[in-house]
């Protein structure tokens, strides 16, 4: 596949290297020399200097005959004129924009052929926002991730002393729990995946991941760990965007929550909008303040500006003084790594981002990919079309396919009905197959297991 990637920031860069890495033909185009020397030193990919809207230098980056545009500079303005350049001038088939203000996308109407030609809206901020809160929604859990409308979830949660499971095989989790379907989709001990079978034997410290119904999750979490509490009490630093959505969100779902943020202005006009969260005007890293706001009685504290440095240091303040969660909004991975003992959750708006970028970039009819594990692992929700003479997958069971390596079937959803697999359902025509895959290198060959044999059409 030809992309054209406008923008070489944090998002561009780790979406190039994505797609570079998966054999396709990249070309990225910013405006910083500098930037664009170091990843054509680092990726097999072509660089276009200039700005981005500019029929002319599009034209220099070969966007004539590119089979998708992907906008993602700091500017949403120059990401919608882009697009539509694009399609005005080259009909290009597919144009992704990343759009942060929400005065643009309240307003969906913007955004058709007739108008504004995007044809994906790409909101971090949104996605970020959504992410946080399901985190929030589900104590203990390090990532949790909607599949099939919502109907299915795929958590992950790190075993811990205390739960039921540890120290037991898999087979022995519906023993405790009568009544409740989940299925693992996989174990990483030490950083690494195991085979799972229903002999597995859950240790301390393993990363679990597990499909199940969002009503079921909690239940399940408690065999992995000693069940946490539901958050109340929450603690946003920073009035940003996310900032203010995720304030919005929470105070919607009746928690009590403040926010910390440094500018006057910015302050007094979250104050304005937010009806019954807490407004604080002031520095998240100043110890006096979080003392005084009772940081010690704070279920969770989370840092969502814009720099990685003072969302780390606040975060750890925090811990240090009593918050029972603390996660931190973090934009360079290096310093994920660094925080990891610190911070109880690192939350990437770049692997985020990604995950909503290759919904539109695999192929194959896939309706969601969500990046894990720092972009080392995926799941993946896709339909499954043809019959049983078109398709590998239509019309056997999950036993009966031939899976490729570190790929998983985690459950099926069939219009409202959540299948977990230890009834061995046969596939149907338009399925929903959620799949977990911890080697990307498999990808192509999970796309090609549910491609349809040309004679269905």
């Amino acid at each position: 596949m030809k992309v054209l990637i406008l923008g070489a920031g944090q998002v561009g860069r780790s979406v190039a290297e994505v797609l570079a890495h998966e054999d396709n033909d990249v070309t990225i185009v910013d405006t910083d020399v500098s930037v664009l020397r170091e990843l054509r030193e680092k990726l097999d990919v072509r660089t276009e200097i200039g700005q981005a809207s500019y029929p002319r230098v599009l034209e220099r980056a070969g966007v004539e005959d590119v089979d998708m545009l992907i906008a993602v500079t700091n500017s949403d303005e120059v990401n919608m004129i882009a697009c539509q350049v694009a399609f005005t001038l080259y009909r290009t088939p597919t144009k992704i924009a990343r759009i942060r203000s929400s005065h643009y996308l309240q307003h969906p109407r913007l955004f058709v052929q007739e108008a504004l030609p995007i044809d994906v809206l790409i909101s971090p901020e949104q996605l970020v926002t959504e992410h946080a809160f399901r985190l929030i929604s589900h104590p203990g859990a390090l990532q949790v991730l909607n599949f099939a409308d919502g109907k299915v979830q795929l958590v992950g949660v790190k075993a811990l002393s205390g739960g039921s499971l540890i120290g037991h095989a898999l087979a022995a989790m519906y023993d405790h729990m009568p009544g409740i379907r989940a299925s693992i989709a996989a174990i990483f001990r030490k950083g690494k995946p195991l085979r799972i079978t229903p002999e597995t034997v859950v240790e301390v410290d393993d990363e679990v991941f597990f499909v199940a119904s969002p009503k079921h999750i909690r239940a399940i979490i408690s065999e992995m760990r000693k069940l946490d509490k539901p958050y109340k009490r929450i603690m946003i630093a920073g009035g940003g965007n996310i900032g203010n959505r995720l304030a919005r969100l929470l105070e919607e779902a009746r928690y009590q929550v403040k926010i910390i943020e440094h500018n006057a202005q910015r302050a007094a006009k979250l104050a304005e909008r937010l009806e019954k969260t807490i407004v604080l005007e002031g520095d998240a890293s100043d110890e006096s303040l979080l003392l005084e706001e009772n940081i010690e009685n704070t279920d969770v504290f989370i840092a969502v500006t814009n720099d990685d440095e003072a969302n780390i240091l606040s975060s750890m303040l925090a811990k240090r003084l009593g918050a029972r969660q603390v996660m931190s909004l973090i934009n360079r991975m290096s310093y994920a790594d660094l925080v990891e003992s610190s911070v109880d959750l690192a939350i990437s708006p770049q692997q985020i981002t990604i995950g909503a970028l290759l919904t539109h970039i695999r192929r194959g009819d896939i309706v969601a990919v969500h990046s894990l594990r720092r972009g080392a692992a995926e799941a993946i929700e896709v339909i499954a079309h043809g019959d049983k003479k078109t398709s590998r997958v239509v019309g056997r069971r999950v036993s009966q396919i031939k899976m490729p390596p570190s790929a998983a079937i985690g459950a099926l959803v069939r219009e409202d009905e959540v299948l977990i697999l230890d009834d061995d359902p046969l596939i149907e025509a338009n399925d929903h197959v959620i799949m977990f895959l911890t080697d990307k290198r498999y990808i192509p060959a999970v796309e090609k297991l549910f491609q349809v044999g040309i004679h269905f059409f």
